[in-house]
């Protein structure tokens, strides 16, 4: 092969390996983590940013879908530095990165992992997955947002529910995913709970407490117990009668739209205000 030949495909592979070690046109870590060493986001597609869109995140007991900006990376390991990490070495050190600024670990194997953090104000979901030997792996980032509630109870909206159809949901009482503590944006819900109650003395109800069908039904009716309970809870800490109210989960069993859908699971996902005889 001519000298000049070899010289210039000499150039093209060094040129192909110095593009392999940069990233594309100055793309950078998200700002919660760094990579692992030796990873490049070396191509225009190696980063994608969505201004807002739904992830399907795996958990222990199944899928989350969580809505916000959406940011997908995808590293590629620089061959030229040697044997690449195994998979499992990638997610236990990205766990590890995530439990020091206070991430909760939702569901993990051998090459995958799904990762929560809530700090200053923000809640991030992370899905990391490695594959191709370990010499690649992907981030998709929610940063989620969460809907603004507009809409919450009203004492004399709740009682004319409550006197046609003998039961009422109580919208604006607002949970963490996978948790029973009451939000404390919750609190103007709560409010109109308590003046209807007040305003009713011979009103009797139980609080009961629904979810969406992900996760198991066990999982489920546990958690809408606990949920209602610490309804009525708040609700006595307002000065109510606890003889007057009483808690029942009844986790996925009585939906009132589709579960296949992301607005479907959110009506799902409710507390009702049930009159007792």
């Amino acid at each position: 092969m001519p000298s000049r030949i070899i010289a210039v495909l000499f150039l093209a592979t060094a040129f192909i390996a110095a593009a392999q070690t940069t990233d594309y046109k100055g793309y950078k870590d998200p700002d919660l983590f760094t990579r692992m060493p030796h990873y490049f986001l070396s191509t225009e597609d190696s980063l994608v940013d969505k201004p807002f869109e739904a992830f399907e995140f795996t958990v222990k007991n199944g899928t989350q879908s969580v809505e916000g900006r959406h940011l997908h990376y995808t590293y590629s390991f620089d061959e030229s530095a040697g044997t690449s990490p195994g998979f499992l070495q990638i997610v236990r050190n990205y766990e590890a990165a995530a439990r020091k600024i206070g991430g909760e670990i939702l569901s993990d194997d051998v090459r995958r992992t799904t990762i929560r953090i809530a700090r200053n104000g923000q809640e991030t979901w992370v899905a990391l997955e490695a594959f191709n030997e370990g010499k690649e792996y992907e981030l998709n980032i929610i940063e989620r947002q969460l809907m603004k509630q507009d809409v919450v109870a009203d004492a004399a909206a709740l009682r004319a529910g409550l006197t046609a159809n003998g039961h009422v949901e109580v919208p604006g009482i607002l949970f963490d995913f996978g948790k029973s503590d009451i939000k404390p944006e919750s609190e103007p819900a709560l409010a109109q709970v308590a003046a209807l109650l007040q305003a009713n003395a011979a009103l009797k109800a139980w609080v009961v407490g629904h979810t969406d069908n992900v996760g198991s039904s066990e999982t489920n009716l546990t958690l809408s117990s606990a949920r209602a309970a610490a309804v009525v809870k708040a609700l006595t800490q307002r000065g109510i009668d606890a003889k007057r109210l009483a808690p029942h989960g009844a986790g996925p069993f009585a939906p009132v739209a589709s579960n296949s859908t992301d607005e479907g699971r959110a009506r799902n996902r409710r507390v009702e205000l049930v009159a007792q005889p």
